[in-house]
């Protein structure tokens, strides 16, 4: 199952001073979901606006675009509904791209509108948003007017932030000093490969923006910096734990008296507190005790410290990394590395789905499937979630392999088009070759054909920058990926009758902004896997896609399968997450490890080329990572066979983990 970790989660922001022994800068409270979080943080600010209100008085919030503080956002929008006024309230937003119209796709101003200021009954004139169609001789006036206008209406009371990778708040990036002030800046690279999925492509991104300065945010009373998702930890553990600098703006929070990170699990795993607590005393002080999964990976951690196998660990070892405890409360060193290192074998198997009883009769069931619901069943019927159409053989494509040879029945479900990452030539080069096919069978209809091919180069001639696909457009990159993916399936050895197009709705907006989960997504959901009734289902659990679809699309999965739990075939199924093109399981969590050999390696790597759209420069390649989507899969699955190797067990040439996801036993 996965083990998540929470050593907090407070029903409110209180704002002690524990954090220190917890050798944290600034105060940290971790919450078991990000629904929670923002719910909490929503209710710190309905309870001052009503204070305030009874008082007559307004309230003054610094506002933060992003998806971070949409949960917000929506939770305020809801209270609202319920009463909740906001006519004493006056708002500043942090930044805006520049220039930038407000009507804009991209624009804050828009952003602002469409997730708050048009769901609540906030006085218009009392939101100000940096404004990117000023002059640029103009902007330096008008970035001192912004500042004014903040202590004209009191200060801000409560400022809600974000973190980017370079641990940037507002646009304040790299070297942004503590005293500065609201101004034009020059963005990151970093910052404007993060924003290049939200303009179509990096190409498009402003190279500018108005900015809030750090010392505009610290003048604040309050503020929450909010982040969730593993692609936020490292920088987390920067900003709390690391020295101030210049070139992690948040750090200057650490000097401000009434300041907060407010996380998820995923965002503080890199903390200490979480990663590895018996450095910072009693693990009892976090929650925790050495139950079989802290053990596991403690001494896994310290095996990995050390470059040594787990089986030649020593009690020195253990007393001289912080471990002296966990050798009290489980026993020598001797005993303890053998109870690990076993545990690490059984997570090895060559048989994903299970083995045949002429086989099972040979060697017997040693595997990660031991014990399991489903265990004697063979062959399996097997269906695997792909959340957009390369996310299956990118991530486990070995494993997709190699259940199709062993005879299992294999269904494979695409659950989004996938169509928005698609380059725009590909598309003009598919309409081309519909217009010569037509032209070599008339009886096609050239009309339709000649209609077709002048819509599309007519859009795409007047198409701006960041401006989304025209219906017809976003069908012919759909129909790409999706010959891609059935092409990539079917040489996996998929039969054709098992591959299935979900196009779950929330996806299909033509934009990277996607609409939240809706019931129609769960339903369909629903649907197949009443169809397939599967005793294995296999699921990206991969929480750093940084543009959110495989969160959406997992959590469609989990909500299916609480509402089907009562159904029969649930009790013989089980369901395994693989991580996607981002990042991978470490090795204290992966509960099945399926090894490849080079011949597997090689297959795998053409099932990824079938989806040429997607070869040599995705359009969406996510941030900081230059190479393709199959040298990524590769050193991943390559790097956790070398782990596996240094822990003392088998070598191989490449490994694909999976975790088992328990969530509806606990």
């Amino acid at each position: 199952m996965i083990h998540t970790q929470t050593a907090e989660v407070p029903g409110h922001l209180s704002h002690g001073e524990g954090h220190a022994r917890r050798g944290e800068r600034i105060p940290v409270s971790v919450y078991a979901t990000s629904a929670a979080a923002s719910a909490a943080i929503a209710g710190e600010i309905a309870a001052l606006i009503r204070e305030r209100a009874s008082k007559g008085l307004s309230v003054v919030l610094g506002l933060a675009t992003g998806s971070t503080p949409t949960g917000v956002y929506e939770e305020l929008i809801r209270l609202h509904r319920e009463g909740l006024s906001f006519k004493n309230v006056i708002t500043f937003n942090l930044d805006e791209y520049w220039p930038m119209q407000p009507g804009a796709l991209q624009s804050y101003r828009r952003f602002m509108q469409e997730y708050l200021f048009d769901h609540i009954d906030i006085t218009p004139a009392n939101t100000h948003v940096p404004d990117g169609t000023i002059a640029r001789e103009d902007v330096g006036a008008y970035c001192e007017r912004y500042e004014q206008a903040i202590r004209d209406a009191g200060g801000i009371d409560i400022q809600l932030l974000g973190v980017g990778r370079t641990g940037h708040i507002g646009f304040n990036e790299p070297g942004s000093s503590r005293d500065s002030r609201t101004r034009l800046i020059t963005l990151d690279k970093v910052t404007r490969m993060d924003a290049a999925s939200d303009f179509f492509g990096e190409w498009n991104v402003p190279r500018k923006a108005i900015t809030m300065g750090v010392g505009t945010i610290l003048d604040a009373r309050r503020i929450y910096l909010m982040a969730f998702g593993e692609h936020k930890a490292a920088i987390v553990k920067r900003s709390v734990e690391g020295e101030i600098t210049s070139t992690v703006a948040a750090s200057y929070l650490q000097k401000h008296p009434c300041a907060r990170f407010v996380l998820d699990p995923a965002s503080a795993a890199e903390l200490t507190r979480f990663k590895t607590p018996w450095l910072l005393g009693p693990i009892e002080d976090f929650g925790l005790s050495w139950d079989a999964p802290t053990t596991r990976r403690a001494v896994i951690w310290l095996a990995r410290t050390l470059d040594k196998p787990i089986l030649k660990l020593t009690d020195e070892d253990y007393n001289e990394h912080g471990l002296q405890e966990l050798l009290a409360a489980r026993g020598e060193a001797y005993d303890l590395n053998i109870d690990i290192f076993r545990g690490m074998q059984r997570t090895i198997t060559g048989w994903p789905g299970g083995k045949p009883d002429s086989v099972r009769e040979q060697r017997g069931e040693t595997g990660p499937l031991r014990g399991l619901p489903g265990e004697g069943i063979f062959p399996k019927k097997v269906l695997v979630f792909s959340p957009h159409p390369d996310d299956d053989v990118i991530s486990m494509g070995g494993t997709f392999i190699r259940l199709c040879d062993q005879g299992h029945e294999v269904h494979v479900a695409y659950q989004t088009s996938g169509n928005i990452a698609v380059w725009d030539e590909a598309a003009l080069r598919h309409v081309d070759f519909v217009r010569e096919f037509a032209a070599s069978f008339p009886q096609l209809g050239r009309e339709f054909t000649e209609k077709l091919e002048a819509n599309i180069e007519t859009f795409l001639s007047q198409k701006h920058p960041g401006e989304p696909d025209s219906p017809e457009l976003q069908r012919i990159k759909g129909l790409i990926r999706r010959t891609e993916a059935r092409a990539a399936a079917r040489y996996s050895g998929v039969r054709m009758e098992n591959i299935h197009f979900l196009d779950l709705p929330f996806y299909e907006t033509g934009r990277v902004k996607k609409k939240p989960l809706g019931e129609a997504d769960i339903q369909i959901t629903m649907d197949l896997l009443e169809r397939v009734r599967p005793h294995q289902v296999y699921a990206a659990g991969d929480l750093s896609d940084p543009h959110g679809t495989h969160r959406v699309c997992l959590a469609a999965i989990f909500e299916a399968l609480r509402r089907l739990a009562d159904r029969d075939w649930m009790k013989h199924c089980i369901v395994w997450l693989y991580r996607g093109a981002w990042q991978e399981w470490e090795p204290h969590e992966i509960e099945m490890a399926v090894p490849l050999s080079p011949e597997e390696v090689m297959r795998k790597r053409i099932a990824i080329f079938k989806h040429e759209s997607q070869k040599d420069s995705a359009l969406f390649p996510g941030p900081n990572d230059p190479r393709e989507f199959w040298q990524r899969a590769e050193d991943r699955n390559r790097s956790t066979a070398k782990v596996y190797d240094r822990l003392g067990l088998a070598e191989y040439e490449a490994i694909e983990g999976f975790v088992r996801w328990n969530g509806l036993t606990g």
